[in-house]
């Protein structure tokens, strides 16, 4: 049987020592055919040698499918003017090769033109089962790939092998996606079959904190509860939007940074909506409440894989440091001789313990232990200053009220105090301030002044009359701040 003019040979180099390499593609390499490695970033670094890689395709291209799409078109050309080229990939061409995988869908497009031949090789899957002492078949190991696991995972129990674990957020969404961590500890497998093999064990608590390249694998040997899917799915959505999406591709911190303002925005808009609305319309309210939460939610994902990208922090750890801060923030709620490890929350306090009856002495306590947990010189500190004028002063005056006690009847006040007794006369409070507010903004634009930024320096001016009662209050040294006696006008 004739056989066309062009072949493409793909061969397998293993999974690192060269006593691992078949004959089979050691007597392919050694044929004097075109070689090209799909990339020398491979433990057996002397085939890098003289041969020609791909490795430049990843630093020019935005996404990994970029690189097989290239990868595939470059092989079928030279092979259709070269007759034979030989395509070499770490481990076996046939397992976890999606440049294969591409290579072998444009090769079926073009019947007739190409003849692909896939040589048998060892992958690193092998020396894991050896290393593991594990038989594959008789514990029904799944294979699973790390960028896919909401999806290849879900809803399904131990054990696994989960392989592509290259990176802290690739670790990061795999640790999210599981409701109940397992208590089995999990194996790291690095660098197999190489002289720096590493393998450790290590708590489900620091999967994402392990050093990963691109030779980890990592096995779980139980996962008895399902994975979460939605979570999950919804941040591989947004890992594939950041490399395949031209729009999502460009942004950055700051260009995103509008974009969250307008949907906090919106999230509030549909809170009014919810708690205006009534026993006809509130399923319909919730709805849009569903939808703006959800659009605040891809904000959040945005700039988490952001900071993932910068190697600062993930997805899990913006998950960790928030149930960290409300552990050690509700001493009422959390026993805070109980030490949290991270997976399980510490039991509620004793009988006896100390209690906070009201909701004042609460966010007094709130007040206090977030300023000595971030390790601010004053509650004032960590104020959004974007926040519209009138709910920074709103934010301000509050925890001027908290810290220092309730100001004294200052001019100002008792005029505000008036007109509102006067407008209340007919109509409820809330709307006799916001009347009194419109007054205010009316007179403001009567006389040419900016209400906003005249608010603004209101405030500033506060402020600074702040800061030095709140020091006096606590140069004693008392956990508490001591309440005095403030004046605004």
């Amino acid at each position: 049987m004739s056989r066309t003019s062009s072949r493409l040979i793909v061969c397998g180099l293993g999974p690192g020592s060269r006593s691992y390499r078949s004959r089979q593609t050691e007597e392919i390499l050694a044929s004097g055919l075109p070689v090209f490695l799909r990339t020398s970033r491979h433990p057996d670094a002397e085939l890098a040698v003289g041969q020609r890689s791909f490795d430049y395709l990843y630093e020019r291209a935005e996404t990994f499918e970029d690189v097989y799409d290239r990868i595939a078109e470059l092989l079928i050309d030279q092979a259709l003017q070269s007759g034979d080229v030989v395509y070499a990939v770490p481990g076996s061409p046939l397992v976890l090769e999606r440049s294969v995988r591409k290579l072998r869908d444009e090769v079926a497009a073009r019947p007739g033109d190409v003849e692909l031949q896939l040589l048998p090789a060892m992958s690193f899957l092998d020396v894991a089962w050896s290393r593991l002492a594990v038989d594959p078949v008789d514990e029904g190991v799944r294979l699973i790939d790390g960028h896919r696991f909401a999806s290849q995972a879900a809803g399904q129990p131990g054990p696994m092998l989960v392989a592509h674990t290259h990176a802290a957020w690739v670790l990061s969404d795999i640790k999210l996606a599981v409701e109940e961590p397992p208590a089995a500890p999990l194996v790291v497998l690095q660098r197999l079959g190489t002289d720096d093999e590493k393998i450790t064990e290590v708590p489900w608590s620091e999967l994402d904190h392990i050093e990963a390249d691109h030779l980890t694998t990592v096995f779980i040997p139980e996962l008895a509860q399902p994975v979460g899917t939605e979570l999950l799915v919804s941040i591989e959505m947004m890992n594939r939007l950041r490399e395949q999406c031209p729009w999502d591709r460009e942004q950055d911190h700051a260009s995103l940074r509008k974009y969250l303002r307008e949907e906090a925005y919106e999230v509030l808009d549909a809170l009014d909506r919810v708690i205006a609305s009534t026993a006809d319309d509130v399923g319909q309210a919730y709805e849009e409440l569903e939808s703006e939460l959800g659009d605040l939610w891809f904000q959040v994902l945005f700039h988490a894989r952001l900071a993932a990208e910068q190697g600062q922090f993930t997805m899990a750890d913006v998950a960790r440091t928030l149930t960290n801060k409300m552990v050690e923030r509700h001493p009422h709620v959390f026993d805070p001789g109980v030490a949290f490890t991270g997976d399980v929350l510490p039991p509620p306090p004793a009988t006896g313990g100390d209690e906070i009856g009201e909701a004042l002495d609460l966010v007094a306590s709130w007040e206090a232990t977030k300023t000595r947990q971030t390790g601010r010189a004053s509650v004032f500190d960590g104020i959004p200053p974007d926040l519209p004028a009138l709910a920074l002063a709103d934010k301000v005056l509050g925890k001027a009220v908290r810290s220092l006690g309730e100001p004294e009847r200052g001019e100002v006040r008792r005029q505000v105090e008036t007109l509102v007794a006067q407008l209340t006369e007919d109509r409820p409070v809330d709307q006799a301030f916001g009347i009194a507010l419109l007054e205010m903004a009316l007179a403001a634009r009567s006389s040419g002044v900016d209400a906003e930024h005249s608010l603004r320096l209101a405030i500033k001016q506060l402020l600074d009359e702040l800061r030095p009662l709140e020091a006096a209050s606590r140069s004693g040294g008392a956990d508490e701040p001591i309440n005095r006696s403030w004046v605004i006008g």
